[in-house]
């Protein structure tokens, strides 16, 4: 392993670091904390909005840092690119599951934020707590659906550091 594959390497865990453990901690901590904030549930969404945004600024070019550094890391697994579809060594199998739920979590986390995320912040503006409360349900699934697949990603990273 070169120095650059070190380097990229680790770049790749810190920002993976960075987005799931942070993605863990609003849900695991901000989340629950918040209804300590205050009784008011337009407030308490806003605020959880306003983290959430900063988090956004964040996890944009970090997901951007993620998928290039694991770019390049499939190349220690994959003779070519070519291979990755070819579905002959265990490698290839476990990227290519890899990479089709990373294309599949970038999508729901912009649905997820342009959509639902920009509705949620309208409805607690506008103290429209059903519409909150209805669109948070839908939401939800779809943040419960990006954490799942933060850790089968996770999971799967580590079934390429291990022997078939």
């Amino acid at each position: 392993m070169t120095i650059l594959d070190t380097f990229v390497l680790w770049v790749h865990l810190f920002s993976a670091v960075i987005f799931v453990g942070g993605s863990f901690f609003i849900w695991l901590v901000v989340m629950p904390a918040s209804h300590h904030f205050t009784k008011d549930e337009a407030e308490r969404t806003l605020v959880v909005g306003k983290i959430a945004k900063q988090f956004g600024r964040i996890t944009n070019p970090t997901l951007v840092i993620l998928v290039l550094s694991g770019i390049y890391n499939a190349s220690w697994y994959l003779p070519s690119f070519g291979e990755l579809l070819s579905f002959k060594s265990y490698d290839a199998d476990v990227l290519f599951v890899k990479v089709v739920l990373v294309s599949i979590l970038i999508i729901l986390i912009y649905v997820h934020g342009v959509y639902y995320g920009r509705k949620i912040v309208r409805f607690a503006r506008e103290k429209d707590l059903e519409g909150l409360k209805a669109v948070r349900r839908r939401s939800r699934i779809i943040s419960y659906a990006n954490l799942a697949l933060m850790v089968a990603i996770l999971i799967l990273a580590v079934m390429l550091q291990m022997p078939p």
